[in-house]
């Protein structure tokens, strides 16, 4: 069992950066690849970045490559996000996921623990 506890999220004005944080409980977090998604009021769950469990992987949806950077410290487990050159439309509750993987995973599908989410809106 691995329970995620997201941080780090606000109202920041477009341009802004924001650094999200996802501590994980237990052991194993070294055992896990860690995903950010993120979800806008009336779309759909979209996948953000990817990191496989040794850190060495990573993956980024088109629209952040360049501006997000996440990463992880498996001796505090957690991961990161780091949100640079924010705009309105990256406006969503993100949540960070843990999926029992060697692999970079970009689906939601292979995920097997979800934290709350962690509110972030960007005004323009």
């Amino acid at each position: 069992q691995v329970q995620l506890v997201e941080s780090g999220g606000g109202l920041v004005q477009a341009g802004s950066s924001l650094r999200l944080s996802c501590a994980a409980s237990g052991r194993t977090f070294r055992d896990y690849s860690m995903g950010w998604f993120r979800q806008a009021p009336g779309k759909e769950r979209e996948f953000v970045a990817a990191i496989s469990r040794g850190g060495g992987s990573r993956n980024y949806a088109e629209s952040v490559k360049g501006r997000f950077t996440i990463s992880r410290d498996n001796a505090k487990n957690t991961v990161y996000l780091q949100m640079n050159d924010l705009k309105p439309e990256d406006t969503a509750v993100y949540s960070c996921a843990a999926a029992r993987t060697a692999y970079v995973v970009t689906s939601y599908a292979p995920y097997d623990y979800w934290g709350q989410g962690t509110q972030v809106t960007v005004s323009s």
